[in-house]
């Protein structure tokens, strides 16, 4: 079944680009584009796409403001950053705030349809360069103890407070410190991204 790709870009050239690009592909379904946020909403109270290419920089709120909200109103539209900023902020922003993917703006035909293709499996895709820019973060100042170490493995194989506290004969209040811990110290917003942080860290 052919995957339903959406696009909020304000400028009209970036569409016809993206869209000149996937028109031919059989895997494609393209349901139409949007200009900002508004219309962007707008159009999702109709019809839901499968993914959405959204823009980071718009004049009426900021992709990454808007990746937030659909997010939390229609949480399986998968949402793929589209950008030519780079810098590490907007990326793990844009990240933490629920989207699969962040493509840059320069990305071949090939890398936007792997992007797709993964995305729409439930995956996340960061090209590389995006993952070269997370992996630059200064990692030096991030100590963690042994234990600390147990845990975010454990957290990151699904376990539980529970499960966790079990297998390492300590309390899940125990646990739920040091998962606190963790998301201080990576400053993470929760344990997607943590998880995600500490993979593009090669942490774990």
């Amino acid at each position: 079944m052919a995957t339903k790709v959406f696009i909020v870009d304000d400028h009209y050239m970036v569409i016809e680009g993206i869209r000149s690009l996937l028109q031919n592909e059989k895997t494609i379904e393209w349901t139409g584009h949007a200009t900002n946020a508004d219309s962007c909403l707008s159009f999702l109270q109709h019809q839901l796409p499968d993914i959405i290419l959204m823009d980071i920089s718009m004049p009426d709120k900021s992709g990454i403001d808007l990746c937030k909200e659909v997010k939390e109103k229609y949480p399986s539209v998968f949402v793929i950053g589209l950008s030519t900023f780079n810098q590490q902020s907007f990326i793990q922003k844009m990240m933490d705030n629920g989207a699969s993917g962040y493509v840059l703006k320069n990305a071949t035909q090939e890398e936007l349809m792997e992007a797709i293709e993964l995305v729409a499996k439930g995956k996340t895709y960061l090209s590389d360069e995006v993952s070269k820019v997370l992996r630059k973060q200064d990692d030096s100042n991030i100590v963690l103890t042994r234990r600390e170490k147990e845990v975010l493995e454990l957290i990151a194989g699904g376990m539980t407070n529970n499960e966790i506290g079990e297998k390492l004969f300590i309390s899940p209040s125990t646990v739920d410190t040091h998962r606190k811990n963790l998301l201080a110290k990576f400053e993470a917003k929760n344990t997607a991204s943590l998880i995600h942080i500490a993979s593009q860290m090669q942490i774990i």
